[in-house]
């Protein structure tokens, strides 16, 4: 027996190389004013931005555009909104990084409405419901990590002592298109896709071990975790001589993404949120220099308090997927999935938290900080000190 699952809603999908050239034709199907969210400077640099541009004019949008710095904040998103809601706006083109395509979502999303997204935002303010309507966003990401092209919340910071890391979230955020094409990571550079890599094998690895996983996004899950494992290393070494394996994280970013928005992440995912607020941290880093430890901790948790539990035979699972290897039995394939995810780790050298700013100091309010959506599907529930571990692990 299949246990009952249901899925959420899901952008309709346009994957493959050259796919960006369709991007004015669609668009121009929703009207004729387009705003275009992109990156502060990555857009203007790309091979694809002049062409793309002369093609929607060419269609006969009208076009303003929305540039990002780093991280959106709420005030980013709430200005957006004030500049363009009275410019009737019929398209929202997210183009660039997860940072883009988050703010992209939340300013499609209160276009219509017009209040401030600070209404909405998960665990800070007065969290309204989301009413709508939201203008119809295209989603094409320029990055392979975050997944943000099929998911339904936009992740927004603010950075310092008192800062946060939250989401708006909504059925109604969900792109409309989600074109990704391949070529347009092209020029990433070593440091990025080893960052953004590790986000997406930390979402796919979280969502199939996640209290909210089921038969349709295990499969999903595994099948990204298979194009990590192919494409991952190879395109961080051979950079844009390794087309097939950018294409192969291309794949496998999104159906992270797909996954995570059906079953909620885990422990990883939960520190990652007050370390990025805390600190200036990029999400993709957090992710890769804890997930060995994060799944090191958690199987030992498992294992000692809840050995028949189902998560434990989908870490073996993964362990020989990832590993290419077989133990002699179940806990050996999980030592050897937690070995290979640190030696990626080391081969990429993503660096250790206390090179980052992190401090001792530190670490009973990020354990305090982390316990909000994403831990709350983590597979066990971790103790504070087990937590402590995860952090102190990468010092």
């Amino acid at each position: 027996m299949i246990s009952p699952f249901s899925i959420a809603r899901l952008p309709r999908i346009e994957f493959g190389a050259g796919a960006v050239s369709r991007l004015p034709e669609m668009a121009a199907r929703f009207g004729r004013r387009a705003l275009l969210v992109t990156g502060a400077r990555s857009f203007d640099r790309a091979a694809y931005a002049a062409p793309l541009l002369a093609g929607l004019r060419d269609r006969g949008l009208g076009i303003a555009r929305v540039a990002i710095g780093g991280e959106p904040s709420p005030e980013v998103v709430d200005d957006a909104v004030r500049e363009f809601r009275n410019w009737d706006v019929d398209v929202v083109i997210g183009i660039g990084g997860g940072s883009a395509l988050d703010a992209a979502k939340a300013i499609a999303g209160l276009l219509e409405p017009g209040n401030s997204v600070m209404d909405h935002l998960e665990g800070v303010g007065p969290e309204r419901p989301y009413r709508g309507p939201a203008t119809p966003l295209i989603a094409v990401p320029t990055t392979a990590g975050t997944g943000s092209e099929a998911t339904r919340n936009a992740v927004l910071s603010r950075h310092g002592a008192d800062g946060f890391k939250k989401s708006f979230r909504d059925d109604a955020l969900v792109a409309a298109i989600a074109l990704v094409d391949p070529d347009l990571l092209s020029g990433c550079p070593p440091a990025l896709i080893a960052a953004n890599g590790m986000d997406a094998l930390t979402q796919l690895l979280e969502s199939c071990v996640s209290t909210r996983s089921n038969p349709f996004t295990d499969a999903l899950a595994l099948s990204g975790l298979r194009a990590v494992r192919d494409g991952l290393l190879a395109w961080h070494d051979g950079g844009d001589a390794a087309p097939e394996a950018r294409s192969l994280m291309a794949y496998a970013s999104l159906l992270s993404g797909i996954c995570l928005a059906q079953t909620g992440l885990g422990s990883v995912h939960g520190l990652a949120s007050p370390l990025g607020a805390f600190f200036p941290i990029g999400h993709g880093v957090v992710c890769g220099t804890l997930v060995a430890d994060a799944t090191r901790v958690n199987i030992e948790a498992l294992e000692a308090r809840a050995p028949q539990h189902p998560a434990l035979a989908k870490y073996a699972e993964i362990g020989r997927l990832l590993s290419g290897r077989s133990g002699v039995d179940a806990a050996q394939d999980r030592d050897n999935l937690v070995r290979t995810l640190a030696e990626w780790t080391q081969r990429m050298s993503l660096p250790k938290l206390s090179s980052l700013g992190v401090a001792a100091s530190d670490v009973d309010r990020i354990v305090a900080a982390s316990r909000g959506s994403s831990m709350k599907t983590n597979p066990v529930v971790l103790t504070d000190d087990e937590i402590k571990r995860i952090v102190t692990s990468r010092f």
